[in-house]
């Protein structure tokens, strides 16, 4: 599953933490043809990535990322020792060959190195002999390019990642310190005194030469999109009483970094008296988004985008980037994806500047059009269509280039009213929750299990920081190790996006039916889960109305694959007409989707000569105006399998002699259209206009990164002899007006007939 998820771009690093509250380091890369060995444990700052077309996941034009900018190697001298070398950085076990002469197509930008020679050995291709870094005599005609042996190194974490390079500072640390009482009391924290952290404690920066591009980065770091005035005289009458220590004495930053140590920053010496002649410390003032405002009247001012959004992540702040266009929604492609274009999406739908910039579909792949492609922002656009960015051909980007963002979110505290305990990792356990008696003493208390489900499980995953939920538990039998044993929160209801399970619907007194330890409700969180998705083109392509023979249709009837009229029918005789189509469903996320229930308790239906292993996998529907069902189907899956999948990703799930069920990532699993039950018995409908509606895992069984974009709508005339369809689309692919329209229109475009 792994060495599927990563076809295009594979960048190494180690994250070395862009986070509030931590602090990045970086060991400046040598740029000698001969090079000294850094320290063993050091952390390997040079990212590396495969590209070009076309090429399978293990192979490609060998990328780097150099102060800033991804560049090309020139094949003059390459070898397999090169290529095994940069194998190894990229999560392969060895290399099996190299390219030269631009195999994959030819690179764009700098040509970071030529001449290299690697013994073979090396941890990194910094290490080997070369002429040095931007000294080459080729041109993009001579990229060189790898071969990788397919089979990961056990353990790598492949992260696709481009963080900031930033010079390494003894800050660790930088925090607002709100002076005013009622303001320490509420987060976020949005105004004070910008304090950093060394290794002698907090000390404040002199604001002499302070600057509002200055501002715009501790603001952005901190989680916030926007800087505002701060009334100076306010804080000087306070700050001028207190003992300030100044470790800085001069920033100056463009106001596009993502940190504060990415600036020039000039410390004082150390032995030196720490003052700020004719200044005060640093105080700033940041807007936060809309999301962490308490004043709701202001929320209303302050809009975030509406074209574009984040999709598919497991926490807030973070997702594939997607924008819209002519009222349907697309992604980005990775080609030259930087920390620069990721903070001007950030910023744009209310949060900070970027943590990190994702590429290779780090975040799953989208199913719509692509947009974008080298996209190139300064860093203080309003928003990523006003940077500078290449139209896609067919040529240029596959789903699997998709660029995704993690940004800075301010700091909300929300982890520290909830925990699980019990697990056997940190990952899993039954949810505690902070609660208040009359009295207003603070206690550990259980969530009533009845109602929990995956969804709720994700808001929970998500407030602890742990990703995504892979399961909700009503029933938890974990250790009790923390001897907490009351309900105090029941009837617990979210909608999956919530920020915390305080946000959620419950009960406004505890009403549990089941309320021993053990019927509370557990998690299991994960780092990635699946993402199914229909295609929408092809259900169009491939209607039709079929009238089938009673004779024909026992094992339906049996599956209850049927109208409920079909009951009352003079079996064998006559017919039922059906609403045929062929559904094709991806799995575009980052693990593989498996059915919740394990093999002991599928059920075997003899009629079909299958097992299923859920009791529901599709819905299918048609509804007319006002929303009501005029038909309705539903589809066991009849089995999970991967009927095919992208270029060089591997079948894992096959039905066949009772053999694991799934669908793998990159996969997709095709149920045709002429396949018992794979259909909408249309016996009982008038001809008129309706929707029909096809939901994937309605019953949000098994956990999603996504499940909005689980149904699929197309408009339906039917004149009662022949049906079309028209505008199928997957539930979230269009714009909120769009939607509207979609919903109230009765024309027909096509005529798919039978």
């Amino acid at each position: 599953m792994e060495k599927s998820r990563h076809t295009r771009q594979l960048a190494v690093s180690l994250l070395f933490g862009l986070w509030f509250p931590c602090c990045l380091t970086q060991t400046t890369a040598p740029s000698r043809a001969s090079v000294v060995p850094t320290p063993s444990g050091a952390p390997q700052q040079l990212k590396v990535r495969l590209a070009g077309y076309p090429r399978k996941h293990n192979e490609g034009r060998i990328e780097l990322f150099y102060k800033g900018e991804w560049g090309t190697i020139c094949d003059d001298d390459f070898s397999i020792a090169n290529a095994n070398v940069l194998c190894r950085q990229l999560g392969f076990v060895s290399a099996t060959g190299w390219t030269h002469s631009a195999k994959y197509g030819n690179g764009q930008g700098k040509i970071w190195l030529d001449n290299v020679l690697c013994s073979g050995g090396e941890k990194s291709i910094e290490l080997c002999k070369s002429r040095g870094w931007g000294n080459s005599d080729c041109t993009h005609d001579e990229d060189a390019g790898v071969v990788c042996k397919d089979e990961r190194i056990p353990g790598f974490v492949d992260s696709n990642i481009i963080d900031a390079q930033v010079d390494e500072k003894k800050v660790e640390e930088v925090r607002l310190r709100p002076v005013v009482g009622t303001a320490r009391r509420k987060l976020p924290i949005t105004e004070g005194v910008v304090e950093v952290k060394h290794k002698d404690g907090w000390a404040q920066i002199c604001d002499v030469g302070w600057t509002i591009k200055n501002t715009r980065v501790v603001c952005g770091m901190l989680g916030f999109p926007h800087e505002r005035k701060v009334n100076k005289n306010f804080y000087k009458l306070y700050l001028e009483r207190q003992k300030n220590l100044y470790l800085l004495r001069s920033v100056a930053c463009l106001g596009s970094e993502v940190h504060l140590v990415a600036c020039p920053l000039e410390f004082n010496k150390r032995n030196a008296t720490a003052t700020c002649a004719g200044g005060m410390p640093v105080v700033v003032s940041c807007m936060p988004g809309p999301l962490f405002m308490q004043n709701s009247s202001l929320k209303k001012k302050v809009k975030v985008s509406s074209n574009v959004r984040l999709k598919g992540g497991a926490r807030l702040g973070e997702g594939r980037v997607e924008v819209l266009k002519d009222n349907e929604w697309g992604t980005v492609c990775d080609d030259r994806w930087s920390l620069l274009s990721a903070s001007v999406v950030c910023r744009e739908l209310g949060f900070g500047s970027a943590k990190e910039a994702l590429t290779g579909a780090r975040m799953g792949q989208g199913m719509g059009p692509i947009y974008m492609n080298e996209v190139k922002c300064v860093g203080n656009e309003k928003s990523i269509w006003s940077c500078p960015f290449k139209n896609i051909t067919a040529e240029d980007c596959q789903h699997m280039e998709d660029a995704a963002v993690r940004c800075n979110i301010p700091y909300m505290g929300q982890e520290n009213s909830i925990r699980i305990t019990g697990g056997r990792s940190r990952f899993e356990g039954r949810v505690e929750v902070l609660s208040s008696d009359a009295n207003g003493t603070e206690s550990w208390g259980l969530i009533c299990g009845e109602t929990w489900t995956t969804r709720e499980a994700m808001v929970a995953c998500r407030q602890l920081g742990l990703g995504y939920a892979n399961q909700g538990l009503q029933e938890t039998w974990y250790w009790d190790s923390s001897n907490v044993t009351e309900m105090v929160m029941s009837g617990v209801k979210c909608t999956g996006s919530e920020m915390a399970l305080s946000q959620c619907q419950h009960h406004k007194t505890v009403n549990c039916q089941k309320a021993a330890a053990k019927f509370s409700a557990g998690v299991i969180c994960s780092e990635t889960t699946s993402d199914l998705v229909l295609n929408a083109s092809l259900v169009e392509q491939t209607v039709y109305i079929e009238d089938r023979p009673l004779h024909m249709l026992y094992c339906a009837a049996e599956e209850d694959c049927l109208s409920k009229s079909a009951a009352k029918a003079n079996w064998p005789y006559g017919h039922r007409r059906l609403l045929r189509f062929s559904s094709q469903i991806h799995n575009v996320g980052r693990a593989d989707f498996k059915p919740k229930a394990g093999r002991h308790s599928w059920v075997w239906h003899a009629c079909h000569g299958h097992y299923h292993s859920m009791d529901v996998f599709t819905h299918y529907d048609l509804l007319n105006a006002n929303g009501s069902k005029v038909a309705e189907g539903h589809k066991a899956s009849f089995c999970l399998e991967d009927t095919e999948c992208q270029e060089g990703i591997s079948k894992r799930y096959e039905c066949a002699n009772f053999g694991d069920q799934g669908i793998t990532v990159g996969c997709w699993d095709l149920y045709r259209h002429d396949i018992d039950c794979q259909w909408l018995d249309i016996t009982d409908v008038k001809p008129g206009n309706y929707i029909m509606q096809v939901v994937i895992n309605p019953n949000y069984e098994v956990a999603e990164s996504d499940f909005t974009n689980n149904g699929m709508k197309c408009n339906c005339k039917y004149d009662g002899h022949r049906i079309w369809l028209h505008n199928c689309h997957i539930g979230d692919a269009f714009s909120e007006e769009a939607e509207k329209r979609f919903e109230k229109y009765p024309g027909q475009i096509n005529n798919r007939i039978s």
